[in-house]
């Protein structure tokens, strides 16, 4: 891989998933387009992953978990928009949570760069959005039907 960061960055991401609905925030950039991420984001160190994700959660979309499971873990080689462009190893642990009957989505007190709102989007909605990363969605169509394993390798 060409100028690979030595560093490798642990990142927690919730997957909240309410009947046919699962949690996404929408991220809007400089150049108008947009994204569907997980809420999330990297483990300080120190931090267990169970409060990193907690806190994320907090930060990003205002809910305190309920519950948490593994579901998956994968390693993700995002490319990097520095000069010279770089690529970041970064291992993402994706857990199975639930908020509360009656949370209502909205940013939390410290959203993410770029995050212009936390909503729920219909499962059968996902195909044709810009999911980031993009090999997310066939993860969620799996889950769906129950056929995963928890190492997914490289997505």
């Amino acid at each position: 891989m060409d100028n690979l960061d030595s560093s490798i960055r642990n990142a927690v991401r919730a997957v909240i998933i309410r009947g046919s609905r699962i949690l996404l925030l929408r991220k809007r950039y400089e150049d108008g387009s947009e994204r569907f991420v997980l809420p999330g984001g990297a483990q300080a160190p120190g931090e267990p992953l169970t409060t990193a994700l907690a806190r994320e959660c907090q930060e990003e979309i205002g809910a305190s978990l309920r519950t948490c499971t593994l579901l998956n873990v994968a390693d993700w080689f995002k490319q990097r928009d520095t000069v010279p462009p770089s690529t970041r190893h970064i291992v993402e642990f994706l857990f199975a949570c639930e908020v509360e009957k009656d949370y209502v989505p909205r940013n939390g007190h410290h959203p993410d760069k770029h995050q212009v709102e936390v909503l729920w989007i219909g499962l059968n909605e996902l195909e044709g959005i810009p999911f980031h990363p993009p090999a997310v969605l066939d993860y969620l169509q799996a889950v769906r039907h129950e056929n995963v394993d928890v190492y997914i390798g490289v997505i």
